[in-house]
């Protein structure tokens, strides 16, 4: 089964605007937002040091499940209509292992 992952930088409407665009796909049955494992650290010499990084758009990561390539690519181009019309950037990821060479 095909796993894409979906890296959206935008506001918390938006990631939830297209979370559930995903779930109303047919075909579609695991969709998750997933923590971001990389770490980020403050680099203690700069000048941004201590401030606030709530002041910009976050940046979220959802985990889809698609039943095959074709619905793979449905996703990928309802998700870039949507986050056109949301003024919000989206980046896909697939599972290396469905990777075809």
């Amino acid at each position: 089964m095909p796993q894409l992952r979906i890296r959206i930088t935008g506001s918390d409407d938006a990631v939830r605007a297209i979370s559930d665009l995903l779930t109303s796909v047919p075909g579609i049955e695991h969709v998750e937002e997933i923590d971001d494992l990389m770490p980020h650290m403050d680099d203690p010499d700069s000048s941004s040091a201590g401030l606030s990084d709530d002041e910009g758009p976050g940046m979220h990561l959802i985990e889809v499940e698609a039943p095959n390539e074709t619905a793979v690519t449905r996703v990928r181009e309802l998700v870039e209509s949507l986050a056109f019309d949301l003024d919000v950037l989206v980046e896909f990821e697939t599972d290396e292992d469905d990777v075809r060479e």
